[in-house]
Formats: structure tokens, sequence, C-alpha cells
């Protein structure tokens, strides 16, 4: 791309898939500036921990020169799974091999750091929220924040999550509830203070499910363990009975009600957790999400495509959507020419995944899991490696 004019492009949101679209483009030589609400990379909690594909975050983490970086905070061991039933028959047990590497996990909060410290000092804005966007002739908008704050771009970049505001330039949409709520548990000093989760838990992840409810867990760093209590219900049906979170034995009163006559070696992630629950309401853009070709504006990551956690595709299309965002600008003449280009591309890939919400279904369904219901996940890894070999060599 022409570097003179330089184009002014801003990213909307400093998650992975933003700070991968705004390295890359650095390392071409390309003047970016990220737009973020939050105070700084660490003012708040970024959630649990993430598995990156060989075939797609790993690769954007190469592009963008990091990916040994990578390698040395994650945890090869956390792909360790293990799923159960509610009456803690195990199902299956993976362990990986010590040279397993097709999906290492690594916690949000270290991946974000990790990108925001690759960039040049002041690119990305901290306190900056987006309150409108303004569309001007011949395709630039005008961004407004809360801190009074304008900036015209040639490009605006929408990295800005579910509840986008750069989303309504290009569509409609908006997410929908998939009737799975979750409730997330935190245990810390996990390996002193909690060693029977500890055990139950392993270096991975563990799945119990059964009669629409299920009990997930997984390791964090630093003796960090998350775990995610499942249940299809309402959105926010403790807020709307006035069962506030707050009030943490309520809710746990609650919820061993929910789950009578699951293994007590399961219950420890209901009534063992430091601290209240946190409220997590599992939302999707029903798949395909498209829209027409906007000039002076795109979306990547959960703007996008928001999906459901299974499957882990949601942070890992984000950071290859902004890998390839930034690579088509360092190679089309034009911004148009290069969001055509990208969207041509992610469009299908998004919609091909699709939303995950009918996983989430089956996962959380009637009855028990049997056997039959459990991935192959030796033969997942090897498709992830399959997938990064043919990537690479298009």
């Amino acid at each position: 791309m022409p570097t003179t004019p330089a184009p002014r492009i801003a990213v909307i949101g400093a998650g992975p898939g933003g700070l991968a679209c705004a390295r890359v483009l650095q390392r071409h030589g390309i003047g970016v500036t990220v737009y973020d609400r939050d105070a700084s990379a660490d003012a708040r909690d970024q959630g649990g921990t993430l598995d990156l594909h060989a075939d797609s975050g790993q690769i954007a983490l190469q592009e963008a020169g990091l990916l040994d970086d990578f390698h040395a905070l994650a945890r090869p061991e956390g792909q360790a799974m293990r799923m159960l039933t509610r009456h803690g028959e195990v199902l299956v047990d993976y362990r990986p091999t010590d040279a397993e590497d097709a999906a290492p996990e690594i916690d949000r909060g270290r991946l974000r750091t990790l990108l925001a410290n690759s960039l040049t000092p002041g690119t990305v804005r901290w306190g900056h929220t987006l309150t409108s966007v303004t569309p001007h002739p011949a395709g630039t908008h005008r961004l407004t924040f809360d801190n009074g704050v304008t900036r015209d771009v040639d490009l605006v970049i929408g990295a800005d999550g579910a509840w986008s505001r750069v989303r309504p330039l290009v569509s409609a949409a908006t997410p929908v509830h998939t009737g799975v709520t979750f409730l997330e548990a935190r245990f810390d000093k996990v390996d002193t203070e909690h060693p029977a989760v500890a055990e139950l838990v392993g270096d991975g992840q563990v799945f119990a499910t059964g009669d629409h409810k299920g009990l997930i867990a997984q390791r964090n760093s630093e003796q960090h363990v998350r775990a995610y209590i499942a249940l299809r219900d309402d959105e926010d049906r403790y807020r709307a009975a006035g069962n506030g979170l707050d009030d943490t034995e309520a809710v746990r009163a609650a919820l061993l009600r929910a789950f009578a006559g699951w293994d007590e070696r399961l219950l420890v992630l209901i009534t063992d957790n430091d601290g209240p629950y946190v409220n997590r309401p599992l939302f999707v853009l029903p798949a395909p999400h498209t829209w027409p070709h906007t000039p002076g504006v795109t979306l990547l990551g959960d703007a996008a495509h928001l999906m459901t956690p299974l499957g882990g595709n949601g942070a890992n299309f984000a950071l290859l959507d902004g890998c390839e965002l930034a690579l088509a600008l360092a190679r089309h003449d034009t911004l148009d020419e290069a969001v055509t280009a990208y969207e041509r591309t992610m469009l299908p890939r998004a919609a091909a995944a699709g939303d995950g919400a009918a996983a989430l279904k089956s996962l959380l369904g009637p009855g028990d899991r049997g056997r039959a219901d459990v991935p192959d996940f030796a033969e997942e890894k090897e498709r992830y490696r399959q997938g990064a070999a043919a990537y690479r060599s298009r």
C-alpha cells in the first residue's frame, strides 16, 4: 500500500484480534492507532485460558513475530482433557505428549500483555470509550470518545467484541442469548488450598455434563482454576428473581439443589470457590453473519462472528482475522481493495465454523453423555497440524 499520504487507520478494541492486527501492520510499516476503554492492559481480569490452534492463532502469532514468545509463556500440558458423566464416570482422560504443540494453553491476560507490549509505545490509547462513529463522504469516519476526543479516520476496524459499537455501520445484527448461562467460580492457590479441585482438574480441563447442566473447570497459570457452572436458563435469572449474585451462600444453595444427585467429587466446583460467582450468559451472532461491503469500515473477531466457547475458535479466529486484515492492507494498493479481499476470505471461514449454539445444545442435552459422544482429542490436534500445513502451502 502506498505510504503517501499515509492512511489513518483506527482499531477499536485492544483484544487479541485488534492487537494482532496492529502488530502486523506495524511490522509492515503501516501506522495504526488502537483505542480501548480499559485504563491499561491489566486494568481488569481478562478471563480464563485459551488454546491457540496451530492452524489459526499460532499462524497469526508467527506473522506477528511472536510465536517463540508465545511458546515461552504457554502451557502445553494444559491440553489435557478429562470428560466425565454427572455420576463421576470417566469417559476420557486425554493426556498430551511432551512434544504436543497443536493447541497449547495461555492465560488471556498474558496473551494480551504479550501483544500490547510488542507495539510501538503510544499505539494503544487506553481509557477511550467509543460513543459514536459518524460516516463522512468518501468513506471516512469521525470517531467520538467519552473523554471528548474526536478523530477522523480513513478506516475504522471494529475489534470491539460482542456488543460492538462499530458493527451497526455495516449490519443490523445483534447478539442473541443461547439459552445457556455460565456462572464462573474461582479457586486460588488450588494445589495447596483446594487439593480436591486440583486433582479433579489436573493440568488442563475437566467437563462433566448431564441433564441439561454442566460443570466445567480449567487450569490457569499460577495455581488458579476457573470453573463454569452451566445451566440452560435465562440469561440473568438470579438478578431477575431478585436473588443477586453477591449473596454467595444463597446462590450456592440454589446451585446445589439444581445439581442434586451429582457425584460429590464434582460438587466441589460449586461448594469450595473463593469469592462470589460471576454471571456469564452466552450470546452468539447467528451464522452466517455477513454484510455488504462498506467503504472505510470492517469488523473482526467477536464483532464479526460471535461464537460459543465450544471448539475454542473465538480467540483463534480473531487473531487470524487481525493478521489477515493487516496483510491485506500491506499488499493492496487501496484500503477498499484490501478490505474487500479480507472480507472475501474471513466471512466464508466464519460461516463454515458456525456459531456453536447447536454443539452447546448437544453438550447440555437431556440424560447422560456416553463414550460415543466424546471427541477424539488426538485426532483434533492432528487436524490442527494438517490445517496449518495446508494454510502455509497456499
